[in-house]
C-alpha cells in the first residue's frame, strides 16, 4: 500500500537584470527586502537576516551583496553582482505563498522590469503521514 503525497512547497528562483548599481550595492536594502519580505508573504523569521560583502574573483562574480534569512518554513536569500547590475535570490517555503506578490516586490525593490523566474514545487512526493 503505497503513502499518500503532496508537494512540500514552492521554490522561487528569479534573476534579475539591469538592476542600478546603486541599488545592488545598499547593504540597507538587501537587510531590509530579508527582514521585511517574510511577513509580507506570512512566513515567519527564526533569525534576524545576514547579509555579508562578498569580494569579487577572477572569474564570474565581480563581487556583491550576499544575504540569507531562514525562516519557519525554510528560508530567503539573494546574491547581487554589482558591476553586472544583476541579482540572484531565492524564496524557499513548505507553505504555499504568493509568488506573484513576490516577483513584483523584487522588481520594486530592485527597480526593474526585466525579470526571470521559475517557481518549482519541491518534494513532490513528500508524505502527508509520518513513514514508522
Amino acid at each position: 500500500m503505497s503513502k499518500k503525497t503532496t508537494p512540500f512547497g514552492p521554490h522561487l528562483m528569479l534573476e534579475a537584470y539591469n538592476c542600478p548599481p546603486e541599488v545592488l550595492n545598499d547593504a540597507n536594502l538587501a537587510y531590509k527586502i530579508l527582514d521585511e519580505l517574510p511577513e509580507k508573504i506570512g512566513m515567519h523569521k527564526l533569525i534576524k537576516p545576514y547579509v555579508v560583502f562578498a569580494e569579487g574573483n577572477e572569474k564570474k562574480d565581480p563581487g556583491g551583496w550576499s544575504g540569507f534569512v531562514i525562516i519557519q518554513e525554510s528560508h530567503v536569500s539573494l546574491h547581487t553582482f554589482i558591476k553586472r547590475r544583476f541579482v540572484t535570490v531565492d524564496v524557499y517555503s513548505c507553505r504555499d505563498f504568493d509568488t506573484d506578490f513576490a516577483i513584483e516586490y523584487f522588481k520594486k525593490m530592485f527597480k526593474t522590469d526585466d525579470v526571470d523566474f521559475v517557481i518549482e514545487q519541491r518534494g513532490k512526493r513528500y508524505p502527508e503521514e509520518n513513514i514508522d
